[in-house]
């Protein structure tokens, strides 16, 4: 295998270790196993892993440490996954450089899923001009948004958080980050306003029938999941 199939997972419950090495497998990827963050760090400068999946809780130093240093110098996608699902905790991690945060139990399927669209936004050249996803058709180039065909007419600030969150599609976008990226950084705290415009932009979307484009993370932030 090559090193784009190689993913560093980093935890010290070997039942986990074992259940995540079978899921990889099955997946196409091959599995280097560190059972602290130290080694962790170690395995992540030699074997040059394409990802990372980092349980929060380790014997030496927390997956949030680890994070951080590793961001020092690598941008492979980093997933944590753990058991503590507080707010504080994903913030912390997702603040320190993870790209998205996987609370256990966790299925295989969407653990999978979350790891592939980690990778496809790390490639190279993988912004996609038009983003397509069950009947919703964005095109970030001519800044249009159509639904089943239908155009739909979206405020200057509406689009700018949809083309943010759909370019991140599947990643966990946290408040803060969507704040800074459209308003700019007087309004890193504004959660109301945020909130206004997700509402707006949820409604002007997604389809009377309850498919749902925009996923909400309570207190964290937002996820475009079509």
């Amino acid at each position: 295998m090559s090193a784009g199939d190689r993913v560093l997972v980093c935890d010290d419950e070997l039942q986990i270790v074992r259940a995540l090495r079978v899921i990889l497998r099955e997946a196409g990827f091959e599995m280097i196993a560190a059972a602290d963050g130290e080694e962790a760090l170690d395995l992540a400068a030699v074997r040059n892993p394409a990802a990372a999946i980092i349980d929060l809780v380790l014997p030496d130093i927390d997956g949030v440490e680890v994070c951080r240093r590793l961001r020092e110098w690598s941008e492979i996608p980093i997933i944590v996954l753990s058991a503590v699902g507080e707010e504080d905790a994903k913030v912390r991690a997702l603040a320190a450089g993870a790209d998205d945060y996987v609370t256990k139990p966790f299925g295989p399927r969407e653990l999978i899923a979350r790891l592939e669209a980690a990778l496809r936004r790390a490639a190279p050249g993988a912004e996609e001009p038009v983003i397509a996803a069950d009947g919703l058709e964005v095109d970030l180039a001519a800044r249009t948004v159509r639904r089943d065909g239908e155009e739909v007419h979206l405020t200057p600030k509406e689009f700018e958080l949809l083309r943010h969150l759909a370019r991140n599609r599947g990643r966990l976008v946290t408040h803060r980050e969507l704040l800074v990226s459209v308003w700019g950084p007087g309004y890193s705290d504004d959660t109301q306003l945020l909130r206004t415009h997700i509402a707006n932009l949820r409604r002007k979307i997604e389809p009377p029938s309850g498919l749902r484009y925009v996923k909400t993370d309570p207190g964290v932030g937002y996820r475009f999941a079509a």
